[in-house]
């Protein structure tokens, strides 16, 4: 019996007591609010906004999706779907040798100074060098490409660039790197950065490359800057010439046509008049082979008709007379003829 007695007590099972009870209508109350959490960050992560300028990139499990137009569109919540907003709409710079002060895109130009100073380094065809600054312009114009297609197409970009910079100043001289040859080394080289940008398929199209400051190294600036005043000098000397050449000129043609066209009208004036005196002596001729003498005679009378008008205060006498009244002497005539 006592063997009994312990056998039972020994398998007696202990009685549990909580010291503090759980409040069973709190957790009635977390029932609501988990939910209501859940809810809130599913509304908060469904819905997205695309800016006018841009489109966005929809992402599902890390994977291309879709890509939405400008406006407020809804994506899967929990981080299913992702969206990327790539500017589409604005044009974007990569500046190369130099830095824009306050410039927001991290990718417009190099980050340190020294990288900068590498960049704008170049060694013409004729083995000297030159500091070149440029600047490349595009805009994206396929997103998906842009994303998925090169891992950095910014930085691939930017060595790209640099490589088709450093390749064109290769093939020319120092002096047309600085004067003359900028706008050719502008155009091959934004031809040649298009087609590569087509081949590695960056999605991006390439708008414009512009040369910014062209310089000798500073060892020989002032050398330069002497060679370019002489041409500019030169350049001067010659535009003023060509200047006085375009005014002297069309004035002295002018004053030649007028000179010629004079002489034309007296060419003409000349011709008529003795065309006329020709005439006339040919009428008068006929007449004077009809009777000589009264024609002679006329011709003497009309020829002195217009003479003697002309002989203001003239005394015709002759020799012989001493006085032309009894009131004038011939010595008071003085000069009388």
């Amino acid at each position: 019996m006592h063997a009994s007695g312990a056998y039972n007590g020994a398998m007696s099972q202990p009685t549990l007591a909580f010291r503090n009870p759980p409040d069973w209508s709190k957790l009635k109350v977390l029932k609501w609010i988990i939910p209501a959490v859940l809810i809130l960050i599913m509304g908060l992560t469904m819905y997205y906004t695309v800016p006018y300028d841009s489109q966005g990139v929809v992402l599902r499990f890390g994977a291309y999706s879709t890509t939405e137009e400008p406006g407020l569109h809804f994506k899967m919540p929990f981080g299913i779907d992702a969206v990327e907003i790539l500017p589409v709409k604005r044009q974007l710079k990569l500046e190369f040798g130099f830095a824009t002060q306050g410039a927001t895109n991290r990718t417009q130009s190099s980050g340190s100074r020294v990288t900068r100073d590498q960049e704008r380094s170049m060694v013409t065809g004729d083995l000297n060098a030159a500091l070149v600054e440029w600047v490349v312009q595009y805009s994206i114009d396929e997103p998906r490409l842009f994303l998925f297609k090169v891992r950095a197409p910014e930085s691939t970009l930017r060595d790209l660039s640099e490589a088709v910079m450093r390749e064109v100043i290769g093939d020319r001289t120092v002096d047309e790197v600085i004067t003359t040859g900028r706008q050719e080394i502008e155009d091959l080289s934004l031809a040649r950065l298009r087609e590569l940008a087509k081949e590695y398929q960056l999605g991006v199209r390439i708008d414009q490359l512009q040369l910014k400051n062209v310089d000798p190294p500073g060892a020989v600036q002032d050398s330069f800057n002497e060679v370019n005043k002489a041409q500019q000098d030169r350049e001067k000397m010659i535009n003023i010439a060509n200047g006085e050449y375009n005014k002297v000129i069309p004035r002295a043609k002018g004053e030649a046509e007028q000179t010629i066209s004079e002489a034309e009208g007296y060419k003409l004036k000349r011709i008529n008049e003795a065309a006329g005196d020709a005439a006339a002596f040919r009428s008068v001729l006929v007449e004077y082979l009809k009777a000589p003498e009264v024609t002679r005679k006329r011709l003497y009378l009309e020829a002195m008709a217009e003479v003697i008008p002309t002989l203001a205060n003239t005394w015709i006498v002759d020799h012989g007379v001493t006085q032309l009244l009894p009131m004038v002497q011939s010595s008071a005539l003085g000069g009388a003829k």
